[in-house]
C-alpha cells in the first residue's frame, strides 16, 4: 500500500520532470533515461542505440535532483554532491550528481521492467538460442544454483526475471526468498518472501535472517559485497536453485569478481566451497546486435582448480 507522502512525492517529481521526460518515463520501450551534465537528455530503448531527444536547463535539472533528494529524505548540496534511490511510487532507479563532482547537474533514470521477458520470447528476440533455452529449462528442474554475469546495462536483472519466470512455470510450489537493494527482480510464485537492504541493514543480515525463514530457493539482485559469503553458505546448505547476478565481463570472471569480493572482506576463497554452490554461469552481453547469451558454463574444482564446461 503507497502512503500519502508517497504519493505527494511522485505527483510533485511528475510536475518537476514534466511532460517531455513523462512520456519516456511512461514509454515500455525505454529502459533507461540519462541526463549529461552539457544538458542533452539521451535515452535507450530495449534493443537499440541510445538516442538523444531534447535537452533540459540547469535550473530544471536541479530542481528535479532537489525534489528526488527531498522525496529520499535527504540533502545534495556540495558537501553531499550524489544521491541515489528509488522514485516513489513508480519504482524506478534515480541517480544524480552536482558540482562540484561534475561541472552541471545530471541524472539517470533506470526504469523499473515493465514487461517481464519469457525464455520462449528472448529466442523469438534473438538473445539466445532455442537449445540455450533448453539448457535453462533442465538447470532450472535440476535445482541448479545460476550467476548471471554481465556488464552494466546488459540486461542481466532482465534476464534474472525471465528465469524467474520460468521457475514459477517449472516449480510453482516452491518457496522463494528474493533479496535486493532496489525493486527489480519479479517473481509470480505465490510463497514468497521478498527484503530490501535500508542505509542500517545490509543485504548480509537480510541474507543471514531470511535463511530462518526456510526458503526453497535463494535470489540475490546483485552480488556487491559480503554478503557474498553467505550466499555461497546457503546455496552450499540446502538451499538450491537460486540465481544471483554480478559485474563481469565474460563467465569465468564472474567467479574472478566473487573470488575479489570474498578477498576485500578477508574472507579467502575456496574454489571447492565456491564450485559447489555456484554450479552455472550464463554471460550475457550487448553487442551490435543486440543483448546476446554469450556463453552457458558447468563449474566444478577438483584440487582446487576451477574446471569450466561450456553447454550451450
Amino acid at each position: 500500500m503507497v502512503n500519502k507522502k508517497h504519493e505527494d512525492n511522485w505527483e510533485r517529481l511528475k510536475f518537476d520532470l514534466g511532460n517531455d521526460l513523462l512520456q519516456h518515463l511512461e514509454n515500455p520501450s525505454v529502459v533507461e533515461i540519462m541526463l549529461n551534465p552539457d544538458g542533452n537528455v539521451w535515452v535507450e530503448r530495449h534493443g537499440e542505440n541510445m538516442e538523444m531527444v531534447g535537452k533540459i536547463r540547469y535550473e530544471k535539472a536541479s530542481m528535479i535532483i532537489n525534489t528526488m533528494a527531498s522525496s529520499l529524505d535527504t540533502i545534495i548540496n556540495a558537501d553531499n554532491p550524489i544521491v541515489g534511490g528509488e522514485i516513489p511510487v513508480e519504482g524506478s532507479r534515480f541517480e544524480a550528481m552536482i558540482p562540484p563532482v561534475v561541472v552541471a547537474p545530471c541524472f539517470s533514470i533506470r526504469k523499473k521492467a515493465v514487461k517481464i521477458f519469457s525464455l520462449e520470447e528472448y529466442v523469438d528476440l534473438g538473445i539466445m538460442t532455442l537449445n540455450q533455452s533448453k539448457i535453462i529449462d533442465e538447470i532450472i528442474k535440476n535445482r541448479k544454483n545460476i550467476l548471471i554475469v554481465g556488464a552494466t546495462s546488459s540486461g542481466k536483472t532482465t534476464f534474472a526475471n525471465a528465469i524467474l519466470k520460468k521457475i514459477s512455470e517449472i516449480d510453482a510450489n516452491c518457496r522463494m526468498a528474493i533479496i535486493e537493494d532496489t525493486r527489480e527482480l519479479q517473481c509470480d510464485i505465490k510463497n514468497k518472501l521478498i527484503a530490501r537492504s535500508t542505509k542500517k541493514i545490509f543485504m548480509q543480515d537480510l541474507l543471514k535472517s531470511i535463511m530462518r525463514f526456510r526458503p526453497d530457493r535463494i535470489c540475490v539482485g546483485e552480488v556487491r559485497s559480503i554478503e557474498a559469503f553467505t550466499l555461497l553458505m546457503a546455496w552450499n546448505t540446502g538451499h538450491c536453485g537460486g540465481i544471483a547476478t554480478v559485474h563481469a565481463n565474460n563467465a569465468k570472471a564472474g567467479i574472478k569478481k566473487i573470488e575479489q569480493i570474498l578477498m576485500a572482506h578477508q574472507f579467502i576463497p575456496v574454489p571447492d566451497m565456491v564450485a559447489e554452490a555456484i554450479n552455472i554461469i550464463v554471460n550475457i552481453q550487448k553487442t551490435n546486435e543486440g543483448r546476446k547469451i554469450k556463453e552457458i558454463l558447468e563449474v566444478s574444482c577438483l584440487n582446487g582448480e576451477y574446471f569450466f564446461k561450456e553447454i550451450n
